[in-house]
Protein backbone atom coordinates (compact mmCIF):
# COMPACT_ATOMS: atom_id res chain seq x y z
CA UNK A 1 0.00 0.00 0.00
CA UNK A 2 1.47 3.20 -1.01
CA UNK A 3 2.41 5.94 1.83
CA UNK A 4 0.06 8.63 0.85
CA UNK A 5 -2.54 5.39 1.29
CA UNK A 6 -1.65 4.89 4.20
CA UNK A 7 -1.57 8.09 5.59
CA UNK A 8 -5.26 8.86 4.75
CA UNK A 9 -6.20 6.03 6.62
CA UNK A 10 -3.80 7.25 9.84
CA UNK A 11 -5.65 10.81 9.34
CA UNK A 12 -9.38 8.80 8.82
CA UNK A 13 -7.98 6.27 12.02
CA UNK A 14 -7.43 9.75 14.11
CA UNK A 15 -10.65 11.42 13.29
CA UNK A 16 -12.87 8.24 13.89
CA UNK A 17 -11.45 7.93 17.15
CA UNK A 18 -11.53 11.56 18.06
CA UNK A 19 -15.31 11.11 17.26
CA UNK A 20 -15.42 7.72 19.72
CA UNK A 21 -13.57 10.07 22.45
CA UNK A 22 -16.33 12.81 22.26
CA UNK A 23 -19.37 10.62 21.95
CA UNK A 24 -18.37 8.84 24.75
CA UNK A 25 -17.24 11.73 27.16
CA UNK A 26 -20.48 13.48 26.18
CA UNK A 27 -22.63 10.38 26.47
CA UNK A 28 -21.90 9.77 29.55
CA UNK A 29 -22.72 13.03 30.99
CA UNK A 30 -25.92 12.98 29.08
CA UNK A 31 -26.48 9.87 30.55
CA UNK A 32 -25.91 10.93 34.34
CA UNK A 33 -28.86 13.35 34.24
CA UNK A 34 -30.93 10.66 33.27
CA UNK A 35 -29.76 8.43 35.99
CA UNK A 36 -31.49 9.41 39.16
CA UNK A 37 -34.99 8.64 37.04
CA UNK A 38 -33.70 4.82 36.41
CA UNK A 39 -34.55 2.89 38.58
CA UNK A 40 -35.35 -0.54 36.55
CA UNK A 41 -32.50 -3.17 36.09
CA UNK A 42 -33.33 -4.30 32.76
CA UNK A 43 -33.13 -0.83 31.45
CA UNK A 44 -29.86 0.50 32.89
CA UNK A 45 -27.50 -0.36 30.28
CA UNK A 46 -29.87 0.46 27.62
CA UNK A 47 -29.90 4.37 28.12
CA UNK A 48 -25.98 4.81 28.17
CA UNK A 49 -26.34 3.64 24.49
CA UNK A 50 -29.52 5.50 23.63
CA UNK A 51 -27.11 8.87 24.91
CA UNK A 52 -24.16 7.94 22.65
CA UNK A 53 -26.05 7.76 19.71
CA UNK A 54 -27.98 10.87 20.28
CA UNK A 55 -24.43 12.45 20.45
CA UNK A 56 -23.69 10.80 17.47
CA UNK A 57 -26.25 12.01 15.42
CA UNK A 58 -26.18 15.81 16.36
CA UNK A 59 -23.09 15.93 13.84
CA UNK A 60 -23.42 15.64 10.06
CA UNK A 61 -21.84 12.26 9.00
CA UNK A 62 -21.95 12.20 5.52
CA UNK A 63 -18.58 13.12 4.30
CA UNK A 64 -17.28 10.57 7.29
CA UNK A 65 -19.45 8.02 6.00
CA UNK A 66 -18.22 8.59 2.65
CA UNK A 67 -14.71 8.52 3.25
CA UNK A 68 -15.64 4.84 5.39
CA UNK A 69 -17.33 3.45 2.35
CA UNK A 70 -14.83 3.93 0.08
CA UNK A 71 -12.91 1.50 2.41
CA UNK A 72 -15.80 -0.87 3.01
CA UNK A 73 -16.81 0.50 6.32
CA UNK A 74 -19.94 2.43 5.85
CA UNK A 75 -21.64 0.34 8.79
CA UNK A 76 -22.34 3.80 11.00
CA UNK A 77 -25.22 3.72 9.11
CA UNK A 78 -26.89 1.01 11.16
CA UNK A 79 -25.35 1.44 14.49
CA UNK A 80 -28.50 2.45 16.53
CA UNK A 81 -27.96 -0.38 18.39
CA UNK A 82 -24.41 -0.66 19.22
CA UNK A 83 -22.81 3.21 18.89
CA UNK A 84 -19.41 2.28 20.52
CA UNK A 85 -18.78 -0.99 19.56
CA UNK A 86 -19.47 -0.14 16.30
CA UNK A 87 -16.78 3.04 16.48
CA UNK A 88 -14.51 0.50 18.10
CA UNK A 89 -14.84 -2.05 15.17
CA UNK A 90 -14.23 0.73 12.61
CA UNK A 91 -11.23 2.11 14.40
CA UNK A 92 -9.97 -1.85 15.07
CA UNK A 93 -10.67 -2.69 10.94
CA UNK A 94 -8.58 1.09 10.06
CA UNK A 95 -6.03 0.49 12.63
CA UNK A 96 -5.14 -2.87 10.70
CA UNK A 97 -5.21 -1.53 7.57
CA UNK A 98 -2.51 1.03 8.73
CA UNK A 99 -0.69 -1.61 10.61
CA UNK A 100 -1.23 -0.74 13.96
CA UNK A 101 -1.86 -3.43 16.64
CA UNK A 102 -2.78 -1.61 19.77
CA UNK A 103 -6.43 -1.54 19.19
CA UNK A 104 -8.78 -4.27 20.69
CA UNK A 105 -11.76 -6.14 18.29
CA UNK A 106 -14.78 -6.28 20.15
CA UNK A 107 -16.27 -9.42 19.73
CA UNK A 108 -19.14 -10.84 18.01
CA UNK A 109 -21.20 -10.96 21.45
CA UNK A 110 -20.44 -7.40 22.09
CA UNK A 111 -21.83 -6.26 18.61
CA UNK A 112 -25.10 -7.64 19.50
CA UNK A 113 -25.56 -7.06 22.67
CA UNK A 114 -28.31 -4.30 21.70
CA UNK A 115 -30.23 -6.60 19.64
CA UNK A 116 -30.44 -8.86 22.27
CA UNK A 117 -31.50 -6.77 24.89
CA UNK A 118 -34.25 -4.65 22.33
CA UNK A 119 -35.75 -8.71 21.97
CA UNK A 120 -35.75 -9.37 25.38
CA UNK A 121 -37.95 -6.20 26.07
CA UNK A 122 -40.14 -6.75 22.98
CA UNK A 123 -41.07 -10.12 24.48
CA UNK A 124 -41.68 -8.62 27.93
CA UNK A 125 -44.23 -6.39 26.47
CA UNK A 126 -45.51 -8.31 23.76
CA UNK A 127 -45.00 -11.97 24.49
CA UNK A 128 -42.95 -14.63 22.88
CA UNK A 129 -42.42 -13.89 18.78
CA UNK A 130 -44.53 -17.00 16.92
CA UNK A 131 -42.39 -19.69 14.82
CA UNK A 132 -41.42 -18.11 11.90
CA UNK A 133 -41.82 -14.00 12.74
CA UNK A 134 -40.54 -12.00 14.79
CA UNK A 135 -42.63 -8.98 14.44
CA UNK A 136 -46.26 -8.84 16.23
CA UNK A 137 -49.53 -7.54 15.30
CA UNK A 138 -51.74 -5.77 17.03
CA UNK A 139 -55.42 -5.49 16.60
CA UNK A 140 -57.91 -2.84 17.49
CA UNK A 141 -60.91 -4.30 18.90
CA UNK A 142 -64.47 -3.43 17.74
CA UNK A 143 -67.90 -3.64 20.06
CA UNK A 144 -68.55 -6.94 18.39
CA UNK A 145 -65.83 -8.26 20.08
CA UNK A 146 -67.63 -8.20 23.16
CA UNK A 147 -70.64 -10.13 21.97
CA UNK A 148 -68.90 -12.35 19.48
CA UNK A 149 -66.85 -14.96 21.80
CA UNK A 150 -65.21 -16.63 19.07
CA UNK A 151 -64.39 -13.06 17.01
CA UNK A 152 -60.83 -12.68 19.30
CA UNK A 153 -60.05 -16.55 19.38
CA UNK A 154 -59.99 -16.38 15.55
CA UNK A 155 -57.70 -13.11 15.00
CA UNK A 156 -55.71 -15.01 17.63
CA UNK A 157 -55.36 -17.93 15.59
CA UNK A 158 -54.31 -16.38 12.73
CA UNK A 159 -52.04 -14.49 14.54
CA UNK A 160 -52.35 -11.40 16.57
CA UNK A 161 -50.45 -11.26 19.45
CA UNK A 162 -51.50 -8.38 21.39
CA UNK A 163 -55.45 -6.89 21.13
CA UNK A 164 -55.76 -2.87 21.77
CA UNK A 165 -59.13 -1.37 23.39
CA UNK A 166 -59.62 2.24 22.87
CA UNK A 167 -61.32 3.67 25.84
CA UNK A 168 -62.75 6.72 24.18
CA UNK A 169 -65.41 3.89 23.01
CA UNK A 170 -67.55 1.62 25.06
CA UNK A 171 -67.74 1.71 28.98
CA UNK A 172 -66.64 -0.70 31.34
CA UNK A 173 -68.78 -3.63 30.77
CA UNK A 174 -68.13 -4.32 27.43
CA UNK A 175 -64.35 -3.99 28.14
CA UNK A 176 -64.40 -6.53 30.52
CA UNK A 177 -66.41 -8.84 27.94
CA UNK A 178 -63.62 -8.19 25.07
CA UNK A 179 -61.37 -9.15 28.01
CA UNK A 180 -62.88 -12.11 28.96
CA UNK A 181 -63.47 -13.26 24.81
CA UNK A 182 -59.58 -12.45 24.49
CA UNK A 183 -58.37 -14.82 27.70
CA UNK A 184 -60.65 -17.66 26.32
CA UNK A 185 -58.46 -17.57 23.13
CA UNK A 186 -56.11 -20.91 22.83
CA UNK A 187 -52.92 -19.03 22.82
CA UNK A 188 -52.08 -15.89 25.78
CA UNK A 189 -52.03 -12.64 24.61
CA UNK A 190 -52.00 -9.61 25.68
CA UNK A 191 -54.17 -6.82 26.07
CA UNK A 192 -53.46 -2.94 25.67
CA UNK A 193 -55.85 -0.05 26.68
CA UNK A 194 -55.88 3.17 25.69
CA UNK A 195 -56.86 6.07 27.71
CA UNK A 196 -58.25 8.45 25.34
CA UNK A 197 -56.30 11.63 26.22
CA UNK A 198 -57.74 15.06 25.06
CA UNK A 199 -58.71 15.26 21.48
CA UNK A 200 -60.33 18.09 20.69
CA UNK A 201 -63.33 17.81 18.53
CA UNK A 202 -66.58 20.09 17.69
CA UNK A 203 -69.07 19.74 20.16
CA UNK A 204 -72.13 21.75 18.56
CA UNK A 205 -72.18 22.33 14.56
CA UNK A 206 -74.36 24.16 12.52
CA UNK A 207 -74.10 24.45 8.67
CA UNK A 208 -76.47 26.17 5.66
CA UNK A 209 -79.31 24.98 4.89
CA UNK A 210 -79.14 23.97 1.83
CA UNK A 211 -75.60 22.28 2.29
CA UNK A 212 -73.72 19.85 4.45
CA UNK A 213 -70.28 19.82 3.42
CA UNK A 214 -67.46 22.18 4.18
CA UNK A 215 -65.17 22.36 1.29
CA UNK A 216 -61.81 24.77 0.39
CA UNK A 217 -62.77 27.64 -0.23
CA UNK A 218 -65.34 28.24 2.64
CA UNK A 219 -65.11 30.09 5.89
CA UNK A 220 -65.53 28.05 9.92
CA UNK A 221 -66.41 29.99 12.63
CA UNK A 222 -65.06 28.48 15.29
CA UNK A 223 -66.76 30.24 18.48
CA UNK A 224 -67.77 29.79 21.95
CA UNK A 225 -71.98 29.50 20.90
CA UNK A 226 -73.39 28.56 18.17
CA UNK A 227 -75.51 31.99 16.57
CA UNK A 228 -77.85 30.73 13.42
CA UNK A 229 -78.57 34.67 13.43
CA UNK A 230 -74.71 34.95 12.06
CA UNK A 231 -75.27 34.45 8.24
CA UNK A 232 -72.23 35.23 7.44
CA UNK A 233 -70.86 32.02 8.74
CA UNK A 234 -72.86 29.53 7.36
CA UNK A 235 -70.60 26.77 8.88
CA UNK A 236 -70.03 26.86 12.88
CA UNK A 237 -68.98 25.15 15.71
CA UNK A 238 -67.81 24.74 19.20
CA UNK A 239 -64.85 23.08 20.27
CA UNK A 240 -64.50 21.07 23.31
CA UNK A 241 -62.77 20.82 25.72
CA UNK A 242 -63.12 24.36 27.17
CA UNK A 243 -60.38 27.14 27.07
CA UNK A 244 -58.85 26.23 23.39
CA UNK A 245 -60.10 28.87 21.64
CA UNK A 246 -58.30 31.35 24.61
CA UNK A 247 -55.18 29.76 23.19
CA UNK A 248 -55.59 30.70 19.67
CA UNK A 249 -54.94 34.02 17.34
CA UNK A 250 -54.93 35.08 14.01
CA UNK A 251 -52.67 33.27 11.28
CA UNK A 252 -52.62 30.04 13.42
CA UNK A 253 -53.09 26.98 11.23
CA UNK A 254 -56.28 24.42 11.46
CA UNK A 255 -56.87 21.23 10.42
CA UNK A 256 -60.05 19.43 10.16
CA UNK A 257 -61.08 16.36 10.62
CA UNK A 258 -57.92 14.31 10.99
CA UNK A 259 -56.27 16.10 7.73
CA UNK A 260 -58.86 16.26 5.46
CA UNK A 261 -59.03 19.96 4.98
CA UNK A 262 -56.86 22.39 6.41
CA UNK A 263 -57.34 26.26 6.71
CA UNK A 264 -55.52 29.28 8.55
CA UNK A 265 -57.28 31.43 10.81
CA UNK A 266 -57.83 34.71 8.78
CA UNK A 267 -59.85 37.01 11.93
CA UNK A 268 -61.06 36.98 15.32
CA UNK A 269 -65.04 37.20 15.35
CA UNK A 270 -67.06 37.95 18.87
CA UNK A 271 -64.84 36.20 21.02
CA UNK A 272 -64.37 33.57 18.29
CA UNK A 273 -62.18 32.83 14.85
CA UNK A 274 -62.85 32.78 11.11
CA UNK A 275 -61.07 30.13 9.51
CA UNK A 276 -60.51 30.19 5.64
CA UNK A 277 -60.44 26.41 4.48
CA UNK A 278 -57.55 26.73 1.92
CA UNK A 279 -56.69 23.15 0.53
CA UNK A 280 -57.42 19.18 1.70
CA UNK A 281 -59.96 16.62 0.23
CA UNK A 282 -61.95 18.10 -3.10
CA UNK A 283 -65.33 16.54 -1.96
CA UNK A 284 -65.00 17.90 1.60
CA UNK A 285 -66.09 16.52 4.60
CA UNK A 286 -69.48 16.90 6.72
CA UNK A 287 -69.63 19.18 9.79
CA UNK A 288 -70.67 17.30 12.55
CA UNK A 289 -70.39 16.56 16.44
CA UNK A 290 -67.53 14.82 16.99
CA UNK A 291 -65.33 16.12 14.41
CA UNK A 292 -61.36 16.84 14.85
CA UNK A 293 -59.51 19.37 15.28
CA UNK A 294 -55.87 20.05 15.44
CA UNK A 295 -53.99 23.11 15.71
CA UNK A 296 -50.24 22.12 14.71
CA UNK A 297 -48.27 25.71 15.90
CA UNK A 298 -50.37 26.00 19.06
CA UNK A 299 -49.71 24.61 22.57
CA UNK A 300 -53.01 24.25 23.69
CA UNK A 301 -51.69 23.18 27.39
CA UNK A 302 -54.25 20.52 28.21
CA UNK A 303 -53.97 17.80 30.28
CA UNK A 304 -53.09 14.43 28.87
CA UNK A 305 -55.40 12.81 32.04
CA UNK A 306 -58.78 14.24 31.89
CA UNK A 307 -61.31 13.42 34.37
CA UNK A 308 -62.62 10.36 32.52
CA UNK A 309 -59.03 8.77 31.82
CA UNK A 310 -58.86 8.93 35.74
CA UNK A 311 -61.97 7.07 36.41
CA UNK A 312 -61.30 4.30 33.65
CA UNK A 313 -57.71 3.82 34.98
CA UNK A 314 -59.45 2.05 37.98
CA UNK A 315 -60.94 -0.07 35.45
CA UNK A 316 -56.97 -0.60 33.20
CA UNK A 317 -54.60 -0.60 35.63
CA UNK A 318 -56.84 -3.94 36.99
CA UNK A 319 -57.18 -5.61 33.74
CA UNK A 320 -54.41 -4.51 31.28
CA UNK A 321 -51.25 -5.69 30.60
CA UNK A 322 -50.42 -2.48 29.11
CA UNK A 323 -51.95 1.43 28.86
CA UNK A 324 -51.39 3.49 26.05
CA UNK A 325 -50.91 6.82 27.01
CA UNK A 326 -52.45 9.27 24.22
CA UNK A 327 -51.45 12.63 23.55
CA UNK A 328 -48.33 12.68 26.05
CA UNK A 329 -45.87 15.55 25.38
CA UNK A 330 -43.41 14.92 27.91
CA UNK A 331 -41.22 13.42 30.71
CA UNK A 332 -43.34 14.95 33.45
CA UNK A 333 -46.99 13.85 31.80
CA UNK A 334 -45.23 10.33 31.94
CA UNK A 335 -44.35 10.60 35.66
CA UNK A 336 -48.00 11.81 36.51
CA UNK A 337 -49.47 8.86 34.84
CA UNK A 338 -46.74 6.86 36.36
CA UNK A 339 -48.02 8.24 39.98
CA UNK A 340 -51.49 7.75 39.18
CA UNK A 341 -51.11 3.94 38.29
CA UNK A 342 -48.70 3.51 41.57
CA UNK A 343 -52.38 4.43 43.30
CA UNK A 344 -54.20 1.93 41.76
CA UNK A 345 -51.68 -1.10 41.68
CA UNK A 346 -49.21 -2.10 43.87
CA UNK A 347 -47.07 -3.90 41.11
CA UNK A 348 -47.59 -1.04 38.63
CA UNK A 349 -43.95 -1.37 37.26
CA UNK A 350 -44.88 -4.69 36.17
CA UNK A 351 -47.60 -2.75 33.91
CA UNK A 352 -46.22 -1.82 29.93
CA UNK A 353 -46.76 1.45 29.08
CA UNK A 354 -47.22 2.26 25.29
CA UNK A 355 -46.25 6.13 24.80
CA UNK A 356 -47.92 7.58 22.09
CA UNK A 357 -46.26 9.76 19.78
CA UNK A 358 -48.93 12.20 18.09
CA UNK A 359 -47.98 15.72 18.06
CA UNK A 360 -44.58 17.98 17.57
CA UNK A 361 -43.82 18.27 21.25
CA UNK A 362 -44.03 14.56 21.89
CA UNK A 363 -41.28 14.07 18.71
CA UNK A 364 -38.88 16.78 20.51
CA UNK A 365 -39.27 15.13 23.55
CA UNK A 366 -38.78 11.76 22.72
CA UNK A 367 -35.76 11.25 24.42
CA UNK A 368 -37.15 12.10 28.01
CA UNK A 369 -40.54 10.38 27.19
CA UNK A 370 -38.35 7.08 27.05
CA UNK A 371 -36.06 7.67 29.93
CA UNK A 372 -38.89 8.72 32.68
CA UNK A 373 -40.79 5.88 31.12
CA UNK A 374 -38.50 2.48 30.71
CA UNK A 375 -36.74 3.44 33.69
CA UNK A 376 -39.61 2.85 35.67
CA UNK A 377 -41.30 -0.02 33.91
CA UNK A 378 -41.68 -1.52 30.47
CA UNK A 379 -42.38 0.72 27.49
CA UNK A 380 -43.21 0.76 23.92
CA UNK A 381 -43.10 3.91 21.68
CA UNK A 382 -45.88 3.72 19.31
CA UNK A 383 -45.50 5.68 16.50
CA UNK A 384 -49.31 7.49 16.18
CA UNK A 385 -48.80 8.44 12.12
CA UNK A 386 -52.95 9.68 12.03
CA UNK A 387 -52.77 12.74 14.56
CA UNK A 388 -48.93 13.13 13.94
CA UNK A 389 -49.13 13.86 10.16
CA UNK A 390 -52.26 16.42 11.03
CA UNK A 391 -49.94 17.81 13.74
CA UNK A 392 -46.63 18.20 12.03
CA UNK A 393 -47.66 17.54 8.14
CA UNK A 394 -48.06 14.33 5.52
CA UNK A 395 -44.64 15.31 4.04
CA UNK A 396 -43.00 15.34 6.97
CA UNK A 397 -44.36 12.48 8.60
CA UNK A 398 -42.68 9.27 6.32
CA UNK A 399 -39.08 11.35 7.22
CA UNK A 400 -39.43 11.27 10.76
CA UNK A 401 -41.55 7.91 11.82
CA UNK A 402 -38.02 6.48 10.25
CA UNK A 403 -36.28 8.93 13.03
CA UNK A 404 -38.40 7.65 15.65
CA UNK A 405 -37.91 3.91 14.83
CA UNK A 406 -33.81 4.85 14.99
CA UNK A 407 -34.41 6.56 18.41
CA UNK A 408 -35.63 3.29 19.78
CA UNK A 409 -33.68 1.19 18.89
CA UNK A 410 -31.07 2.92 20.13
CA UNK A 411 -32.94 3.30 23.45
CA UNK A 412 -33.80 -0.80 23.13
CA UNK A 413 -37.37 -0.05 23.19
CA UNK A 414 -39.66 -1.82 20.85
CA UNK A 415 -41.83 0.15 18.74
CA UNK A 416 -45.71 -0.39 16.98
CA UNK A 417 -46.04 1.07 13.70
CA UNK A 418 -49.87 2.03 13.37
CA UNK A 419 -52.59 4.12 11.99
CA UNK A 420 -53.95 3.04 8.74
CA UNK A 421 -52.25 0.26 8.04
CA UNK A 422 -53.51 -2.04 5.23
CA UNK A 423 -56.52 -0.02 5.72
CA UNK A 424 -58.55 -0.14 2.18
CA UNK A 425 -57.99 -4.39 2.76
CA UNK A 426 -59.54 -4.14 6.48
CA UNK A 427 -62.50 -1.52 5.72
CA UNK A 428 -63.13 -2.35 1.53
CA UNK A 429 -61.79 -6.09 1.06
CA UNK A 430 -58.98 -4.53 -1.46
CA UNK A 431 -55.51 -2.90 -0.05
CA UNK A 432 -53.84 -0.34 -2.59
CA UNK A 433 -50.69 -1.05 -3.89
CA UNK A 434 -49.12 1.78 -1.17
CA UNK A 435 -50.93 0.49 1.41
CA UNK A 436 -49.16 -3.08 0.80
CA UNK A 437 -45.58 -1.20 0.52
CA UNK A 438 -46.14 1.03 3.64
CA UNK A 439 -47.27 -2.55 5.35
CA UNK A 440 -43.88 -4.50 3.70
CA UNK A 441 -41.46 -1.42 5.46
CA UNK A 442 -43.68 -1.96 8.84
CA UNK A 443 -41.05 -4.86 9.74
CA UNK A 444 -38.92 -2.39 10.93
CA UNK A 445 -40.77 -2.33 13.96
CA UNK A 446 -41.64 -4.56 16.58
CA UNK A 447 -45.13 -4.37 16.23
CA UNK A 448 -48.08 -2.98 13.72
CA UNK A 449 -50.97 -2.41 14.55
CA UNK A 450 -54.51 -3.10 12.40
CA UNK A 451 -57.04 -1.00 13.09
CA UNK A 452 -60.90 -2.37 13.64
CA UNK A 453 -63.01 -2.76 10.30
CA UNK A 454 -65.22 -5.46 8.87
CA UNK A 455 -62.41 -7.36 7.14
CA UNK A 456 -60.23 -7.37 10.05
CA UNK A 457 -59.34 -11.32 9.70
CA UNK A 458 -57.97 -10.94 6.04
CA UNK A 459 -55.65 -7.98 7.34
CA UNK A 460 -54.15 -10.48 9.99
CA UNK A 461 -54.09 -12.82 7.51
CA UNK A 462 -52.30 -10.87 4.80
CA UNK A 463 -49.60 -8.90 7.34
CA UNK A 464 -48.49 -12.15 8.64
CA UNK A 465 -47.55 -13.42 5.49
CA UNK A 466 -45.90 -10.05 4.54
CA UNK A 467 -43.96 -9.89 8.00
CA UNK A 468 -43.08 -13.40 7.72
CA UNK A 469 -41.19 -13.01 3.80
CA UNK A 470 -40.13 -9.41 4.45
CA UNK A 471 -38.36 -10.63 7.74
CA UNK A 472 -36.70 -13.37 5.86
CA UNK A 473 -34.50 -10.07 3.71
CA UNK A 474 -34.58 -7.74 6.69
CA UNK A 475 -33.71 -6.87 9.87
CA UNK A 476 -35.00 -3.54 11.29
CA UNK A 477 -33.13 -1.31 8.65
CA UNK A 478 -30.34 -4.02 7.23
CA UNK A 479 -30.84 -6.01 4.52
CA UNK A 480 -30.12 -9.81 5.55
CA UNK A 481 -28.77 -10.80 1.55
CA UNK A 482 -30.90 -14.18 1.46
CA UNK A 483 -30.67 -15.86 -1.85
CA UNK A 484 -32.82 -14.21 -4.26
CA UNK A 485 -35.07 -17.08 -6.08
CA UNK A 486 -36.67 -14.98 -8.72
CA UNK A 487 -33.97 -15.07 -11.19
CA UNK A 488 -32.68 -18.67 -11.09
CA UNK A 489 -29.25 -19.71 -12.47
CA UNK A 490 -29.25 -21.31 -15.81
CA UNK A 491 -26.79 -23.20 -17.60
CA UNK A 492 -25.77 -23.23 -21.01
CA UNK A 493 -26.94 -26.03 -22.96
Amino acid sequence: MGLEKLDSIAVLLRDVRALRDEIAADGKALYRTWRARIDRRAFVASPLNFAHYLILRRADLRQLQRRLMVLGLSSLGRCEGHVLTTLDTIAWALGRMAGTDDLRRPGERQFFRGAVRLAANTAELFGPPRDGRSGRIMVTLGTEAADDPRLVPDLVARGADIVRINCGHDDAEVWRRMIENTRAAARPVRVLMDIAGPKVRMEKTIAPPDRKHLLVGDTLLLCPKIDASREAFGFQATCAPKGVLERLKVGDAVSVDDGKLRGTIVAAVEGGFAVKITDGRLKGVKIKAGRGLNFPAVDLDLDPLTEKDLRDLDFVARHADLVGHSFVQNGKQVAVLQKELAARRPDWQRLGLVAKIETPAAVLNLPEIIVQAAGRQPLAVMIARGDLAVEIGFERVAEMQEEILWLCEAAQVPAIWATQVLEGLIQEGLPSRGEMTDAAMSVQAECVMLNKGPNLAAGVDALDRLIRRMGENQTKKTPTLRALHSWPQKTDE
